[in-house]
């Protein structure tokens, strides 16, 4: 069993890794598709990242510093992509609302072979070479390399033809770096649904190669064509963006609070950093764990760097912080916001999925208790997100020219 990796759920720990792997970055490119022990030919970033613990724009900063664009710019595309993801599912929320919506059906209606092939993937018990163990290192690291996660996504839908939607689920559940977006579409991708006709089929020759022969399926285990899904459309949205005038407004309250949650952990960097607050909000609803499926590992993980986000944060603004455990999420902030004769609440908005679920509570009932929330969204999002309207590539070579 791999040991655990050092995610310690701290800006300091993601910014001590961020050092130690930049020395490697000019190197990603052709290291970057072998899955090693200890994962060092790649960043391990992301469960940092997904939680804002560490800017994207801190990321590409410190790389180009040390390198040149042409000797990262492999590496500079890959963190783009959790940008692309995200700005492209807030356009298309359907994909995530459907997938909510077939996980507890498809899992209840598995037939008994079925069920069966699921508790063996689950489990790491199926006899395929490799994927027992990446589903294994999942399970005890709440991390997996990128391509043993492709090659793992494709081995279960070609191969033990189990529903997509129960992959993302099992990855979502167990993920240190579980992120609506990127893992949800990242499964799509492989299934040939986010760029139709377009799959990932999983090969034993290239997994022999990328990992060194470590693992080495035979080519029989593994499907040798992919299966052709189909699905409904997904109606195109306008994606929410910030309202200027309501941004515009914060200067005029005396007493603003802020709300701080996992999805934007460095408030104290960006939009919000000058702000002078009078009390901070860090609370954790007690039932978002189940609701959106996470482990006790991820839970916990992710309320750890909540904390450790709201101690910055106090710090950084000199404001009372409050961050306890409620059932009510919504009703918890009211009572707070009125406790400290709050006029308005400002937050970073977040993104699709379960926290933007808690937001809009929030939000709803704020407003019945006359309290104005006003929501954020980072520069950074607001000026790539409007290009995530197609494949990837056309939005990186927008990107790209502005390197």
């Amino acid at each position: 069993m791999p040991a655990p990796l050092a995610f310690l759920p701290s800006r300091p720990a993601a910014l001590a890794r961020l050092e130690e792997f930049l020395p490697a970055a000019g190197h990603y490119a052709a290291e970057r598709n072998f899955v090693r022990a200890g994962h060092q030919d790649v960043s391990q970033l992301s469960p940092w990242v997904q939680k804002r613990l560490l800017l994207e724009s801190e990321i590409v900063a410190a790389a180009t510093r040390r390198w040149s664009f042409p000797s990262v710019e492999k590496f500079v595309q890959e963190v783009y992509w959790r940008t692309y993801w995200k700005g492209w599912l807030e356009q298309r929320p359907t994909a995530w609302s459907r997938w909510c919506e077939a996980v507890p059906r498809l899992r209840s209606s598995l037939n008994p072979e079925q069920r069966t092939a699921w508790e063996a993937a689950i489990g790491g018990k199926t006899g395929i070479a490799g994927f027992d163990a990446w589903a294994q290192e999942l399970v005890a690291t709440g991390y997996l390399h990128n391509h043993a996660r492709m090659w793992f996504a494709s081995i279960w839908i070609f191969t033990l033809r189990l529903p997509w939607e129960l992959g993302a689920a099992f990855f979502f559940e167990h993920l240190l770096d579980g992120d609506v977006a990127s893992n949800t579409l990242s499964w799509r991708w492989v299934a040939g649904l986010q760029t139709p006709g377009k799959t990932y089929l999983a090969r034993a020759d290239n997994i022999t190669h990328y990992t060194d022969g470590v693992h080495a399926p035979e080519a029989g285990q593994l499907a040798s064509a992919p299966l052709n899904l189909k699905e409904e459309p997904l109606p195109k949205v306008a994606a929410w963006t910030e309202d200027a005038a309501a941004v515009a407004s914060l200067p005029m309250y005396e007493r603003v609070g802020l709300w701080l949650h996992p999805e934007d952990l460095a408030v104290e960097l960006g939009e919000l950093a000058r702000l002078k607050l009078a009390a901070i909000n860090a609370s954790w609803p007690t039932s978002i764990a189940v609701r959106a499926g996470w482990s006790d590992k991820v839970s916990t993980w992710t309320q750890a760097a909540l904390r450790e986000g709201a101690t910055r944060a106090g710090r950084h603004f000199a404001a009372e912080v409050a961050a306890e455990e409620t059932s009510d999420l919504a009703t918890t902030l009211v009572a707070w916001a009125r406790a400290h004769h709050l006029q308005a609440v400002v937050a970073y908005r977040p993104f699709v999925g379960p926290w933007l679920a808690e937001a809009l509570a929030l939000e709803t009932d704020l407003a019945t208790a006359g309290i104005r929330i006003i929501w954020r969204r980072r520069a950074w999002d607001t000026e790539h997100f409007p290009h995530a309207t197609r494949g990837y590539f056309p939005f990186w070579e927008k990107i790209k020219s502005a390197h």
